[in-house]
């Protein structure tokens, strides 16, 4: 759950430049609309915008607010909430939303939360490359034609895949069904079916989706747009995704090892903000672009990261663990992450990590409700709270009322900092410390 900033209207000295008064509002549309840069969490700006490209941005819920601006007509107030990269409104206006977290640690979190197991047991930086851009669009766009090149270094995957049609002759075997059903009493064609060794594969077609995805998006630098049409022409006998389906599924295995790494990426730049490949049903982005959500982002790193450190110390950690508050089970709780012991069966801890804000004189009152609703469902003496930054290192509450143990002690809330401007393994370290904690303070296990 995400903290808004306080709001803040800044008209007129925002990012962007009114159009000239010299210039009338009937003319303006021909005129190149600057680019809009807003800041995550950052002030209200009043930009000039079409009423079309306004309620096109404000549809698509990728800013916090977007309303008209009553002062200034012709003009928008918008406002960026967790969401950050770049999108372009109907017109071309392109409006970036710049990240508090540096790119280079923004890319690493992403890299963990993809593999999780490789990133801890590296050590290392991180393991996406993001070459020396300091914006979110170029940066990804980098990073996904470098993991590609790697991919397709030793040449296109191949697979077998199975395939229907309608044939002049004989190959595989005779779809009798069909046949009957749509050449009864003629002469070939004759419906078919048989296993084709082919470059169209779900991993080359994903491969080709993310690239052509990337080609689109706005602020790609040249050097690296050329690269991406260079691998869009290598995957050319991958097909391309139909509108509206869900992404291919591929499963791991030794074959793919060296397509892992290119497939998570891309899996994430499309399930980014691509409304090409969005499930059937759901609600179309009325913008195109590339949006991190940074509350997503925080999250999967906080959690997968504490289990992997959680598994140095024999227990294992469920994600996204659903319980019920009430008997009747009525009101769902699902917890970020609920450490068990190692056979996975009781419960020993519950975190949740909360990408937001500091404000005023500390956190929201909802965080430790929220926090005490979890420790009473799941029996637990204490809930810990991980805060991307914050004034104080930790904080500690006892709940009244809550004493039931012969010590006397109630359960405690505990509310801690996780400051993302450190390097990567500061980052480890603090996850590792709070892991063995959170190992340390449970009772003995079998």
């Amino acid at each position: 759950m995400t903290e808004p900033a306080p709001d803040v209207s800044s008209h007129g000295n925002g990012p962007t430049v009114p159009a000239p008064d010299a210039v009338s509002h009937e003319d303006r549309s021909a005129v190149p609309a600057p680019d809009v840069m807003l800041h995550e969490y950052g002030p209200t700006v009043s930009v000039p915008l079409g009423a079309v490209a306004g309620r096109a941005l404000a549809a698509s819920g990728t800013l916090q607010s977007v309303t008209p601006d009553p002062a200034r007509e012709g003009h928008w107030l918008l406002r960026a909430g967790s969401r950050v990269g770049a999108v372009r409104a109907p017109g071309g206006q392109v409006v970036r939303i710049m990240p508090k977290t540096p790119v280079g640690r923004l890319f690493f979190l992403l890299g963990f939360s993809l593999d999780a197991e490789r990133a801890w047991r590296e050590e290392g930086e991180g393991t996406v490359d993001t070459g020396s851009y300091e914006d979110l669009v170029p940066a990804l766009a980098h990073a996904v034609e470098r993991r590609v090149d790697a991919a397709l270094r030793q040449g296109v995957l191949q697979g077998y895949r199975e395939v229907e049609e309608a044939a002049l002759v004989v190959r595989g075997r005779i779809r009798e069904a069909e046949q009957i059903r749509r050449h009864f009493g003629r002469t070939p064609p004759v419906e078919i079916a048989y296993d084709a060794y082919t470059a169209d594969t779900a991993e080359n077609r994903i491969l080709r989706a993310a690239v052509e995805r990337l080609l689109r998006l706005p602020g790609v630098p040249g050097p690296v747009r050329r690269r991406l049409a260079h691998q869009r022409v290598r995957l050319a006998d991958a097909l391309p995704l139909v509108r509206g389906e869900e992404l291919p599924h591929w499963q791991p295995s030794r074959l793919n090892s060296r397509y892992q790494p290119a497939l998570r990426l891309a899996g994430a730049v499309l399930r980014g903000s691509s409304p090409e490949h969005r499930p059937p049903g759901a609600e179309p982005l009325a913008v195109d672009g590339f949006l991190f959500d940074m509350n997503k982002l925080f999250e999967d790193f906080v959690t997968v990261a504490l289990r992997e450190a959680l598994r140095e110390h024999g227990l294992t950690a469920r994600l996204q663990d659903s319980h019920h508050l009430d008997t009747a089970n009525l009101v769902r709780v699902r917890p970020d992450l609920v450490v068990r012991t190692g056979d996975g069966r009781t419960p020993l801890a519950v975190v949740d990590a909360k990408y937001k804000v500091e404000k005023g004189d500390g956190y929201l009152n909802a965080d430790l409700y929220q926090a005490l609703a979890y420790a009473t469902v799941l029996g637990l003496r204490e809930a810990h709270l991980v805060y991307a930054a914050g004034r104080r290192p930790e904080r500690v509450h006892e709940v009244r009322g809550t004493a039931t143990a012969p010590d006397g002690r109630g359960v405690r809330l505990y509310r801690h900092s996780l400051d993302l401007s450190g390097t990567p393994a500061q980052l480890r370290s603090a996850l590792r410390g709070l892991a063995g904690r959170l190992a340390a303070a449970v009772p003995a296990h079998p």
